[in-house]
């Protein structure tokens, strides 16, 4: 975020030495909708003061850069704004190309965004069988529940007892957590990680929190799934657009598909990779391919019925846990194409 055309030059020659692309913003109201949610900020110093004056959210990962004589002075700025570096060129030039380069570092953390195309589609249950299966594979695992009146991710997997902070714990965060500190502190069991509402405190999840989570995330887990409300809140579209793909669940019925159309025409604004999971059973005998047809999305997967699963849930067990059945199948190829998708950036 730079109005400096000389400055602007610069950075735009080391994102390329990092091999990375980089969204511009001349300022802050140009920057906002993407500023919580892109993988790092860096503000010309001629933007710093404008974006205290606008009142942009704290974050991670914000870096002040400027020609030394004005970096110098940036500072009491930064302080204010939540930045974590000032970087003084030309003398920065070598740490500014690492950290374009850590934007595609193969490490990074997955993000798949689930969504429900209706109420009781069965997003929660598609979400937390991702994570378990996930976890079943070898894959330290986040997930984050983001659907305040989605019930509680906790009473799918049947953690309501388990020890850890919630939501409300989370809401002063402004970027400048310890990523291994956070995970430690939430509700885990081996390698899954769990993020999920206090029952005894109003449901919300602030945008700063979702966007240090996140953050947190990428840099200490291999997968992270998100479960998103239909009503797309501040932290939801910071999700969406931090995710490398979304899948929205809709059950093989018409006012089912005729409702998930608006839902999804809201996400593509924000998530390009989005696709659609069919949960059957089909009381008219529609097509998977027919639903996926008439929304104009990609068709991820189909999912018969389980009438044991709605039976093991209620006894406290996770979806997919014992690794069979049509849910456990379909959560091991979408796993199995998102990780493929980090291999394929990688190697690009």
């Amino acid at each position: 975020m730079t109005g400096d055309p000389d400055l602007l030059d610069d950075l735009l020659r080391l994102a390329a030495a990092g091999g990375t692309e980089v969204d511009v913003a001349p300022d802050p109201a140009a920057a906002r909708p993407r500023y919580c949610a892109a993988p790092l900020v860096f503000i010309g110093a001629d933007q710093a003061t404008p974006c205290l004056r606008a009142r942009l959210p704290r974050r991670p990962r914000v870096v002040i850069v400027g020609r030394t004589q004005v970096a110098e002075t940036a500072w009491e700025v930064a302080e204010m704004l939540g930045a974590e570096h000032v970087a003084a060129l030309p003398a920065a030039e070598p740490w500014l190309v690492d950290r374009f380069a850590e934007r595609h570092h193969p490490d990074a953390g997955r993000v798949l965004a689930v969504i429900g195309g209706r109420g009781g589609a069965g997003a929660s249950i598609l979400a937390g069988g991702l994570a378990v299966t996930a976890v079943g594979r070898g894959l330290r695992t986040l997930l984050v529940d983001a659907d305040p009146l989605g019930g509680g991710l906790d009473l799918v997997l049947g953690w309501e007892q388990v020890d850890g902070l919630r939501w409300p714990a989370l809401a002063g965060a402004d970027g400048r957590v310890d990523p291994p500190a956070l995970l430690r502190a939430l509700p885990h069991r081996g390698d899954l990680v769990l993020l999920s509402f206090a029952r005894d405190e109003p449901p919300a999840v602030p945008g700063e929190a979702m966007a240090a989570t996140l953050d947190a995330a990428r840099r200490g887990r291999d997968t992270i799934i998100t479960d998103l409300p239909r009503r797309l809140d501040d932290a939801a579209t910071l999700a969406l657009q931090a995710a490398d793909r979304a899948l929205i669940v809709v059950p093989a019925e018409l006012r089912a598909t005729a409702a998930a159309a608006r839902v999804a025409a809201d996400v593509a604004v924000h998530c390009d990779q989005l696709a659609v999971v069919v949960r059957g059973p089909a009381p008219g005998r529609l097509k998977a391919r027919e639903i996926a047809g008439a929304l104009g999305l990609p068709l991820a997967g189909a999912l018969r019925p389980e009438p044991h699963l709605c039976q093991a849930l209620e006894r406290g067990e996770a979806p997919a846990a014992d690794g069979r059945g049509p849910l456990a199948d379909l959560c091991r190829r979408l796993l199995d194409e998102l990780m493929a998708g980090a291999h394929t950036g990688a190697a690009a």
